[in-house]
C-alpha cells in the first residue's frame, strides 16, 4: 500500500465525535493510502492513521504543502475571510463593568510595575494608566502579602471613582489566585506553570496512563479556581507563553504553537466541562512570527470545535523603543488585518502608562480595517502558507554577459531596504553615503552590514551636473541599485540605473525606446486584473514594487499583496517583490512605525516578499532607514543589530529594568546575530527568553543570574559586576567582537 507523511506540527485532525485529539508527537504522522488521499483532495475528508493506542481514525482536511510534494498538510480556516478585514465573531465576556468580544471596541490594557505590597504607589500608577485611556490594568500577585494588598488596592480606587477592571497576573501560586479572586475582576492563569512543575526543559517518556493521570491532576487543582470565578461572576485569561510550557507539553508535543494550543485547551475543556466560559485565550511569544502563528493554530482548532471565545493579543518581551513598537505591531497588527484579537497589549520596557498611545493606534488601525471591511474582489489562495513559515524567495539579481557593472547587490538574500533619495541630498555626497549607512575610505564608500541596498530617484540630476552624477556612479559601483522613472530615464539617461516602470508602460511598449538590456523594475497596485498582469510574464524584470497609494480608502494593502502573491505563483513568477508603501505628508512616528509593521509585517511573516521601501516626505532619512532594518529583524529576516528580549517589568522585577536594560544595550548594540534577554525575575527566566542567545535575569534582590540558552550558568553575581560579567560570558562563547572604530 503506498503511503506519505504528515508532519505532527500541523493540527486540526477532528475525531468523529467532533471533538478535538491531537497525535502523539514525533516527526510524523503516516497517512496509508496515497491514491484514496490524491483523490480526496477535491475537497473530501482523509483518513489519517494516529499516533495512538485508541481506536479508530481521525479526520482532517490535507492538501500537498507545494505542487506534486507527497507532503500533505491541513487546510484550515483560521479567520472569516482571507480576501478582507472581517472581525470574527466571539461571545461577551465580561472583565468587571468592561465588556470583551467581537460586539465591543478593541480593548486596551497594560500592566503596573510596581510592588503590590505598595499600595499607594500601585493605586497611583492604575490612576495614571486609567487617566491615559486604558480599558483593563494587570498587576502581579505572587504570594499572600501580594494578595492581601489587592483588597487594599481596589478598595482605595474604588474610593477615588476609579472602577478600571482589575487583573490578576498568576504565575506558580493556586491558592494566590483563590484568594485574589474574591477581589479582582480577572484572574490570568498560565497553563504551562499554574499546575504543572516549573519547566526544566528535559524530555519525559509518558504512556497514555501517565498522561491523563496528569491531565487529572491539573483538573483537581484548577477546578477550585474555576468555582470561585463562577461564584464570584469573575472572568479568566488562559494566556500560554511560548517560552513557559511546562515539560510535559513539550515532551509530548514539542515546543511549538501547537504545544502552546494544547496548552490552553486542556485547561478551556476543564472550564467547558465547569459550564464556565467567562475567559479569553492569549498565545503570547517574544517571537513574532510564532506569536501569529500560535494565534491562527489556536483559531483554527476553536473553528474546527465551535468555540468562540475572545482573542487578547500580544508579543511579550518586545522591548522598548521603536523596536518594540515594531515587534508588537508586526504581531498584533497582522492578526487585526485578519479580523482577529479582541484586547491588545503593547509590552514595553518602559512606564506602563507609555504603552498605551501605541494600543490606541494599533486598536484604531484593526477598528477602522473591520469597520470598512477592507479587502478585496474574492481570490482564492493557494500559496500562503497560515500554520509554518516559509519564505516565498525571489530569484535575486544575476550577473548577465556585456553588463558593465555588478547588479547583485541591488537586493539582498536576507531581504532588502530601499530608499527614497531627493536632488538635494546628492549635493553633499559623503552626508549621502554616511545615510545609506556606507563604509567611507578617503571619501569613497563602501557597503557594510546595513548599508542600503538599492536607492530610488524620482528625479534625476541634470546631465551636466558632474558632482551629482559622480556620486551616482560611486554608489553604481559599489553594486548598490539606482531606480529612477522611465521618463527621467528617456530624458536625462543615467547609465546603468535599474528603470522604474508602471503596467501602463510595459502595455504600451514604451520601454522598448530604453537600450536593449536595460534593468527594468516594475510597479504594480495589486488589485490589477490578472489579464493586465500577464505583460509581467513577458518581462524579465528585476524586481517588482507593490505601491498601493496610501489613499485607497477600502483596499487593503496586506489583501491587495497576497493577491499579487497568487498570481506570482500560479504562473510560476519568481521575481522579487519588493513593498513600497508610501505615508502621508506629516504622519507621526508611531504611526508610520505601527503602519509598516500591520502592513508590510504582515507579509513578511508569511513568507511573502523580499524588502521594502518606506517613504514618507518630511520625516528623517535615518529614522525611515532604520525603521526598515527594524522591521525586517522583527520578521526575522535580516539581522544587523544585537537583538533584544526584554521583558515589560512588573511588581516581581528585582532591579530598575529600564536602566539596566539601557546599559546592556550601550554596551552590546553592536552585536548582529546574538539575543541578549533581559528579565526581571525568575518567572521571566529561563523559559520565557526561549529565543535567547544569552540572559540577564534577576534571581535575588541585588543579585543576577547569567543564562547560556536556558541554561543558568553563574548565580548571584552582584548586580554592579554582572553587566560585565555578561560581557565575559559572550566573548567565552566566542560570539564577542569589539565595536567598530569611530572614522
Amino acid at each position: 500500500m503506498a503511503s506519505t507523511v504528515v508532519p505532527t506540527s500541523f493540527t486540526g485532525l477532528m475525531s468523529k465525535d467532533n471533538a478535538l485529539s491531537f497525535a502523539k508527537s514525533v516527526d510524523f504522522v503516516k497517512v496509508s493510502n496515497l491514491q484514496r488521499i490524491n483523490k480526496s483532495l477535491r475537497g473530501k475528508n482523509v483518513s489519517v492513521i494516529r499516533n495512538s493506542s485508541s481506536d479508530g481514525y481521525d479526520v482532517a482536511q490535507l492538501q500537498p504543502a507545494s505542487e506534486g510534494s507527497p507532503l500533505l498538510v491541513p487546510r484550515q480556516k483560521y479567520c472569516e475571510s482571507t480576501y478582507k478585514t472581517i472581525r470574527r465573531k466571539t461571545c461577551t465576556v465580561m472583565v468587571g463593568n468592561v465588556a470583551l468580544g467581537s460586539d465591543h471596541p478593541i480593548r486596551i490594557q497594560t500592566m503596573t510595575t510596581t510592588d503590590t505590597k505598595d499600595v499607594a504607589g500601585t493605586v497611583e500608577q492604575v490612576m495614571r494608566i486609567a487617566d491615559k485611556g486604558a480599558d483593563i490594568v494587570r498587576i502581579t500577585v505572587q504570594g499572600k502579602k501580594e494578595a492581601d494588598a489587592c483588597f487594599d488596592i481596589k478598595n482605595t480606587l474604588v474610593q477615588k471613582n476609579y472602577n478600571i477592571p482589575l487583573v490578576a497576573d498568576i504565575h506558580f501560586a493556586p491558592p494566590i489566585a483563590l484568594r485574589v479572586a474574591e477581589c479582582f475582576d480577572k484572574i490570568r492563569v498560565n497553563p504551562g506553570n499554574f499546575a504543572d512543575r516549573r519547566a526544566q526543559f528535559v524530555q519525559l517518556e509518558y504512556t497514555e496512563d501517565d498522561y491523563q493521570q496528569e491531565l487529572e491532576h491539573i483538573e483537581q487543582v484548577f477546578t477550585p479556581l474555576v468555582e470561585k470565578c463562577k461564584k464570584y461572576g469573575r472572568a479568566m485569561r488562559i494566556g500560554t507563553n511560548h517560552g513557559s510550557l511546562s515539560d510535559r507539553i513539550m515532551s509530548y508535543y514539542g515546543d511549538s504553537p501547537r504545544g502552546m494550543v494544547e496548552s490552553a485547551f486542556e485547561f478551556a475543556r476543564i472550564c467547558r466541562k465547569l459550564d464556565y466560559h467567562n475567559f479569553v485565550f492569549s498565545m503570547k511569544a517574544s517571537n513574532p512570527v510564532i506569536m501569529v502563528q500560535a494565534y491562527r493554530l489556536l483559531v483554527a482548532e476553536m473553528y474546527v470545535a465551535g468555540w468562540d471565545y475572545p482573542l487578547h493579543l500580544g508579543v511579550t518581551e518586545a522591548g522598548e523603543g521603536e523596536d518594540g513598537r515594531m515587534k508588537s505591531a508586526i504581531g498584533i497588527g497582522t492578526l487585526l488585518q485578519d479580523g482577529l484579537g479582541d484586547t491588545i497589549r503593547v509590552s514595553l520596557t518602559e512606564a506602563p502608562e507609555e504603552e498605551i498611545d501605541p494600543c490606541k493606534r494599533l486598536a484604531n488601525l484593526g477598528m477602522r480595517a473591520s469597520d470598512l471591511q477592507k479587502g478585496m474582489a474574492p481570490f482564492e489562495e493557494k500559496h500562503r502558507h497560515y500554520f509554518d513559515f516559509q519564505r516565498r524567495t525571489g530569484q535575486l539579481p544575476l550577473q548577465k554577459e556585456g553588463e558593465d557593472v555588478d547588479y547583485r547587490g541591488a537586493l539582498h538574500r536576507d531581504g532588502s531596504v530601499l530608499m527614497s533619495v531627493s536632488l538635494d541630498q546628492l549635493k553633499a555626497p559623503e552626508l549621502l553615503y554616511r545615510s545609506l549607512a556606507a563604509k567611507l575610505a578617503v571619501g569613497m564608500p563602501f557597503k557594510d552590514l546595513a548599508t542600503v541596498d538599492s536607492i530610488l530617484l524620482r528625479e534625476l540630476p541634470p546631465v551636466e551636473d558632474r558632482d551629482a552624477r559622480l556620486a551616482l556612479k560611486r554608489l553604481i559601483d559599489i553594486s548598490m541599485g539606482v531606480l529612477t522613472p522611465l521618463s527621467e530615464q528617456l530624458t536625462k539617461p543615467l547609465p546603468n540605473a535599474i528603470v522604474l516602470v508602471d503596467l501602463k508602460e510595459l502595455s504600451s511598449g514604451a520601454h522598448k525606446l530604453l537600450p536593449e538590456g536595460t534593468r527594468l523594475a516594475v510597479s504594480v497596485r495589486g488589485d490589477e486584473s490578472f489579464e493586465d498582469l500577464h505583460v509581467l510574464k513577458d518581462v524579465d524584470a528585476t524586481m517588482l514594487l507593490h505601491d498601493l497609494p496610501y489613499t485607497e480608502d477600502k483596499i487593503s494593502r496586506v489583501h491587495a499583496a497576497r493577491r499579487l502573491f497568487e498570481y506570482l505563483g500560479e504562473n510560476a513568477l519568481d521575481v522579487p517583490v519588493i513593498h513600497h508603501m508610501q505615508f502621508s505628508n506629516g504622519i507621526h512616528k508611531d504611526d508610520l512605525v505601527i503602519g509598516a509593521g500591520s502592513n508590510v509585517g504582515a507579509l513578511l511573516v508569511d513568507g511573502l516578499g523580499d524588502g521594502l521601501l518606506l517613504e514618507a516626505p518630511g520625516q528623517d532619512f535615518d529614522f525611515l532607514r532604520n525603521t526598515s532594518f527594524n522591521l525586517l529583524q522583527g520578521c526575522r529576516m535580516r539581522n544587523t543589530k544585537t537583538e533584544y528580549v526584554s521583558c515589560p517589568s512588573c511588581g516581581r522585577t528585582l532591579f530598575d529594568l529600564q536602566e539596566i536594560s539601557a546599559e546592556i544595550r550601550e554596551k552590546t548594540s553592536h552585536l548582529p546575530g546574538v539575543s541578549i534577554a533581559i528579565m526581571g525575575c525568575i518567572v521571566n527566566g529561563p523559559g520565557e527568553m526561549a529565543d535567547a542567545d544569552f540572559g540577564y535575569v534577576g534571581g535575588s534582590p541585588g543579585k543576577i543570574d547569567l543564562y547560556v540558552g536556558k541554561t543558568v550558568v553563574k548565580r548571584g553575581i552582584q548586580m554592579e559586576h554582572a553587566t560585565d560579567a555578561l560581557i565575559q560570558l559572550i566573548k567565552e562563547h566566542d560570539r564577542w567582537v569589539d565595536p567598530p572604530a569611530e572614522e
